[in-house]
């Protein structure tokens, strides 16, 4: 997978949306660096991948650059560990590690032999630190998409377990706070991307959202009381960037009334992870405006 690069007159913007202040207010611009994905950490710093390689992002705008052996150039996806001090981590080798905030040695989790050719991209770590919720790819040819399911694995590396099957795609699977459900966007339920929940072992899947946006990424806040999502226009197949996309909140008892609190040029990279604030206030976000002066 190459490493994605900002476009001529491109920008990186890093964002915080406000809950209580319901004000959307950026942190960070960069006309160099493709930064994507935050996490937020308990110390109050925001996570991203950019350049292949981890950051850390202050809230005042103070950008460093984590240093890392052993694992090979990251994607987006990309996931807290609920001790605090680790993270874990999809590589371009189409695996999952596990590595110190702080910087260090990765340490390589999934490689199964007995799974070999699945595509690892992490989307989700259970509360106790137990499992890992991940998308698996098995492709056909060069048709990456022509199964994309949900797995989960023990933090260690075994006990593989596949939750769904077919070639209608799935994509999220992060598990809500109290460990119950993984919430998810799949194109199972009407043919274009929906979200949606299922029980933590598979069982008792349920359409969330009904409407023609093609929807992705829906992230739990740590109270368990609200959700932040992506919304592409509809038509939109997969989650393409550069395009002009809504990040929407929802309260998790009313999935019908979802809000839009910004419209940006963005999509791939802009919200692919969970970004809520520990105290459930504010979540990140990425765009990358287009400079047109």
């Amino acid at each position: 997978m190459d490493l994605r690069t900002l476009g001529t007159a491109q920008s990186t913007a890093v964002s915080i949306y406000d809950r209580l202040l319901e004000r959307t207010t950026e942190i960070y611009r960069s006309d160099s660096l493709l930064l994507e994905a935050p996490n937020w950490a308990s110390d109050g710093r925001l996570v991203l991948n950019g350049a292949g390689g981890l950051w850390r992002l202050g809230l005042d705008g103070d950008l460093i650059a984590v240093e890392l052996s052993g694992v090979p150039d990251l994607n987006n996806d990309h996931v807290l560990d609920p001790d605090g001090e680790h993270i874990y981590l999809s590589a371009n080798d189409w695996q999952i590690y596990r590595a110190p905030l702080a910087g260090g040695e990765g340490v390589l989790v999934t490689g199964n032999p007995e799974i070999a050719g699945l595509m690892h991209f992490l989307h989700g770590v259970s509360p106790d630190g137990e499992r890992l919720a991940f998308i698996g790819l098995e492709p056909e040819g060069d048709n990456w998409w022509a199964h994309a399911n949900v797995f989960t694995v023990s933090s260690a590396g075994d006990d593989y377990r596949r939750l769904t099957e077919g070639v209608s795609p799935f994509d999220g699977s992060e598990y809500s706070p109290d460990g119950e459900w993984l919430y998810v966007n799949t194109e199972r339920f009407d043919g274009h991307a929906q979200l949606g929940r299922m029980r933590a072992d598979g069982s008792d899947l349920e359409q969330l959202t009904f409407d023609e946006n093609v929807n992705w990424f829906p992230h739990i806040s740590p109270d368990g009381r609200h959700a932040s999502y992506i919304s592409f226009p509809p038509g939109t197949e997969g989650h393409p960037p550069d395009v002009w996309v809504e990040i929407k909140i929802v309260d998790i008892d009313d999935w019908s009334s979802p809000r839009t609190v910004a419209r940006v040029f963005g999509g791939q990279g802009s919200l692919n992870v969970n970004s809520w604030s520990p105290d459930s206030t504010r979540f990140a976000f990425v765009s990358y405006p287009e400079n047109t002066k």
